[in-house]
């Protein structure tokens, strides 16, 4: 293969892994856990409780589906928008009060230790390791709001009309 043959079959692969939920998680077993299993409960139905901050969680991201969250259903990413829309409109598990989780309850979820899934994998099973839209607008900009990379826990500032993952809370604020 030539280098930029080489090169385009790589940047294919790394698409490919992502889109599968990214690479394998590595974590730090020398530092206490953040999101460990014990701190949540779940409800058997789809949802878990956060013990620590009462929030009540969909445990698939928007757009998955079953037990282990790997079925693929609706449109799994968003506008900021559309998202907002989606949260106002999700009836789940006997509630209809979902709505998008602002930006500290989203990064509540991150597991400290962890890198390339920076999230609690039991809990949340087949987390896309991409970016995901909270509810909180950035005051600089009419369409924007902040959003979560559960690759590495970041935040940044994303223009409205990006695509984003959705994972839908109830409950807090």
């Amino acid at each position: 293969r030539t280098r930029i043959e080489r090169n385009v079959w790589l940047v294919g692969l790394w698409l490919t892994l992502m889109a599968q939920g990214g690479l394998a998680q590595e974590c730090n077993d020398a530092v206490r856990a953040t999101a460990p299993d014990s701190r949540y409960t779940d409800h058997g139905n789809g949802t878990v409780t956060d013990m620590e901050t009462g929030l009540m969680w969909k445990k698939c991201l928007q757009g998955r589906i079953g037990s282990d969250c790997s079925t693929v259903g609706a449109t799994e990413h968003h506008t900021w928008r559309d998202a907002l829309l989606v949260a106002e409109s999700e009836s789940y598990a006997s509630y209809s009060d979902w709505r998008l989780p602002n930006i500290n309850e989203l990064a509540s979820l991150v597991e400290l230790r962890c890198y390339d899934l920076a999230i609690n994998e039991t809990i949340f099973p087949n987390t896309v390791s991409l970016f995901y839209w909270s509810s909180s607008p950035n005051v600089n900009s009419s369409d924007g709001a902040w959003s979560l990379n559960f690759r590495n826990g970041r935040v940044i500032h994303s223009d409205g009309s990006d695509y984003r993952y959705v994972r839908l809370v109830r409950g807090g604020q």
